[in-house]
């Protein structure tokens, strides 16, 4: 089983039975030993994969850390698990801490089941971050994240690759959440000097009052608007296409849902050719999705027209149908979309 199945599955244990999840060994067995199992370790051999690890060096009897995760037979990944019902917060890494400075380790991993955060020594050499470098929900797992956790894959384990990395994940991640919480509330400072540029006088307490409503508004509205153009952007590229299909294949009926599938595909893909290469194809047995509108360069096709829905990708050397749950499940297969867009230079 791939590891973007694996995730979608551990995705739906969480979010169906979380209230099973109360206890570190129920989280253990029920998500993080098969999370790591997807990544290539073999969870079941206690010479790479150290249960209840110890360490002398660490001077506290009888402290462990649940996981130790050897590559080479160096110690490289430290895991410590919660229950699910824990907030992970830097209190949490006491154990981690410790054990990351005595041991080869490079990466650790704090996790209560639904919420993964991933450390390193970027700020300090040989000292573990308290904030992480990557933290995600796997209740709500996002397209770029399975490009991250590849990198973490027992065959092909890259150090120096996740390193690189790393900090550029840390600080936009940390930007992210600031400048979310600018839009909810944002600073004087910050009213003053987007509303300096249109407001002539004094801010005083009312017309801060008041220019603070109406920043909020225009930065949710630069948003949406945002949103909405590359939306009618999609659109019109899909109903150009369909309109040329649906002229030599009058008995070809699209669907909005093999509609919403391609710009899925599109949105997905663009990251590696130019979005007016991608072109979709409807026919009587499934809605052909393809590159420069050409029947020999395939890049996926949207199987609908049945109650149970598939996706055929192409990356390998013959057609790989899968049964998915939803559109939103072709989000799961990023990095085998891509790789099959880049087989088709301009």
């Amino acid at each position: 089983m791939s590891i973007e199945q694996t995730l979608a599955r551990l995705s739906d244990r969480v979010k169906s039975h979380s209230s099973t999840m109360l206890t570190e060994e129920a989280v253990k067995t029920a998500v993080v030993l098969p999370f790591f199992q997807a990544l290539g370790y073999d969870v079941f051999n206690p010479e790479e994969v150290v249960p209840e690890f110890t360490a002398d060096a660490v001077g506290k009897k009888g402290e462990k850390v649940d996981y130790a995760i050897k590559i080479d037979d160096q110690i490289r990944i430290l895991v410590e698990c919660k229950p699910i019902t824990t907030q992970l917060d830097k209190v949490h890494l006491a154990q981690l801490f410790r054990y990351f400075t005595v041991t080869s380790a490079k990466f650790a991993v704090l996790t209560n089941g639904r919420t993964f955060h991933f450390h390193s020594d970027l700020e300090e050499p040989n000292k573990l971050d308290t904030r992480p470098f990557l933290s995600f929900d796997l209740s709500d797992v996002q397209p770029h994240l399975l490009l991250e956790l590849k990198k973490f894959e027992r065959a092909g384990f890259d150090i120096d690759g996740i390193l690189a990395t790393a900090e550029r994940l840390k600080y936009t991640s940390l930007l992210k959440t600031e400048i979310a919480k600018m839009i909810e509330n944002p600073s004087d400072d910050f009213v003053k000097l987007v509303a300096g540029k249109v407001h002539e006088g004094r801010f005083t307490a009312a017309v801060m009052e008041q220019f603070t409503g109406l920043v909020r508004s225009a930065f949710r509205d630069v948003i949406r608007d945002s949103v909405k153009n590359r939306l009618s952007t999609a659109l019109a590229d899909t109903d150009a296409v369909i309109e040329e299909v649906e002229s030599t294949e009058p008995e070809v009926v699209t669907t909005d849902e093999e509609r919403e599938g391609y710009m899925v595909v599109k949105a997905i893909v663009r990251e590696v050719i130019k979005p007016s290469r991608v072109a979709m194809r409807d026919q009587k047995s499934y809605c052909g999705i393809l590159v420069d509108n050409n029947n020999r360069r395939p890049l996926a096709r949207l199987h609908f027209n049945r109650t149970t829905k598939y996706i055929s990708l192409f990356d390998g050397e013959a057609e790989d149908k899968i049964i998915i749950e939803s559109i939103d499940h072709i989000y799961d297969f990023t990095d085998r979309l891509r790789a099959t867009a880049a087989k088709y230079p301009e």
